[in-house]
């Protein structure tokens, strides 16, 4: 087998800006967070200031247009940020993603001017942590099922209800809250609501013990009766769960985008290992079936690579579909099961977590779950056939 380069599908979407942006994040990555993951791993999360050192050299909201302080660039930019992530296994700072992904784009589309400018630079700074709150103990894919509560008081709402499984949850210096505002309307009652984290009635709960992405903060998030103003109502009254379903496409891809990038760095490492390692006086890689499952898995990763990429440039042409991306998601997440393969080659060495391909093993299998479980993406295929 030749240098590992040869295991990456060539790509031609990105400019040399973009290679010199990757560049930067890659750096920011290796000397500010890779040395002392393992420590963040133990703790739980990651300290407040990393956000602001992000933010000073342009990780945070790089799609965000600069006169609202983000980077003022392409999708292919937030692409790059979700990818060097991937790549250096720094698992603990996928929030910065949710946030600048998921969470910013909702003020963007669909906020007010007045809340654009008064959080989107914040955000891009670091100086605000953002989180978005759907999942609940009782509703997790199903958006239509929550039931966290905003009744309609004067000046705003009073919010009470229960979310889980938060990224960012600690941190959060504001949360997007998708909440009903008219129970009677199911999913055509939902609202989303900026929730300033010191209000009163706000609480956190523990940060949850997790099998893997142990240096992402993830907690329960209480509302207790807590009163949101008017102005913090996000678009529309009653919109909240279309505004959801659009933002998912963009969401889904950019978790098969990592998956992507998680399975080709896991082929890389084992192709290394295999060279390296000796068993019975010659090297694993002269076994013919691990050549030959190592041969399966490379297939499969390029074919990943090339599904993903397609969808990618669907999305950048403003064409990709509700179900494209659900297949993306689909084929890319459940393409890293072949991890678990690619683990069995380092033996033991492969169960410990200062090995990176045993904290691959746990820390890519949420994204089966998350943006829509695999299940829900079947679903979302079968039903536009």
């Amino acid at each position: 087998m030749r240098d590992n380069q040869d295991q990456l599908m060539p790509r031609t979407a990105f400019s040399a800006d973009h290679e010199l942006y990757r560049a930067t994040v890659a750096r920011f990555i290796q000397e500010r967070i890779t040395p002392h993951h393992a420590q963040w791993e133990e703790e739980g999360l990651v300290p407040r200031q990393l956000w602001r050192d992000a933010g000073a050299v342009g990780l945070l909201l790089p799609g965000i247009p600069e006169e609202y302080g983000g980077g003022g660039g392409d999708f292919l930019f937030s692409v790059i940020v979700v990818e060097e992530i991937a790549r250096a296994l720094a698992t603990g700072v996928t929030g910065f993603t949710t946030h600048s992904e998921n969470v910013a784009p909702y003020l963007l589309e669909f906020g007010s001017e007045a809340q654009r400018r008064a959080f989107l630079p914040g955000m891009a700074s670091g100086d605000i942590v953002g989180s978005i709150a759907m999942t609940e103990p009782g509703a997790g894919s199903d958006l239509k099922a929550i039931r966290t509560t905003a009744t309609a008081v004067d000046g705003g709402f009073r919010l009470t209800g229960q979310k889980t499984f938060i990224t960012n949850g600690y941190h959060a210096d504001r949360v997007l809250v998708f909440a009903k505002t008219d129970p009677a309307a199911g999913a055509k009652g939902i609202s989303l609501l900026w929730v300033d984290t010191k209000s009163e009635g706000f609480s956190r709960g523990r940060l949850l013990d997790k099998l893997g992405q142990k240096a992402q903060d993830t907690a329960e998030l209480f509302f207790d009766n807590l009163f949101v103003p008017q102005d913090m109502l996000v678009g529309e009254l009653n919109k909240g769960f279309a505004y959801g379903m659009a933002g998912l496409v963009r969401e889904r891809l950019l978790i098969a985008l990592r998956c992507a990038v998680a399975l080709e760095v896991a082929l890389q490492w084992t192709v290394d290992h295999v060279k390296q390692r000796h068993a019975f006086g010659k090297p694993l890689v002269d076994n013919q079936f691990i050549r030959f499952k190592l041969a399966d898995i490379k297939a499969q990763t390029w074919a990943t690579r090339a599904l993903v990429d397609s969808c990618l440039g669907q999305y950048l042409q403003g064409r990709l579909s509700a179900d494209g991306a659900a297949m993306a998601k689909l084929w890319a997440s459940e393409a890293t099961r072949s991890i678990d393969d690619l683990m069995q080659f380092f033996g033991g060495y492969g169960y410990m977590r200062e090995y990176p391909i045993a904290r691959a093993y746990t820390d890519v299998r949420p994204n089966r779950i998350y943006g829509g479980s695999s299940e829900i993406m079947r679903e979302v295929i079968a039903r536009a056939m």
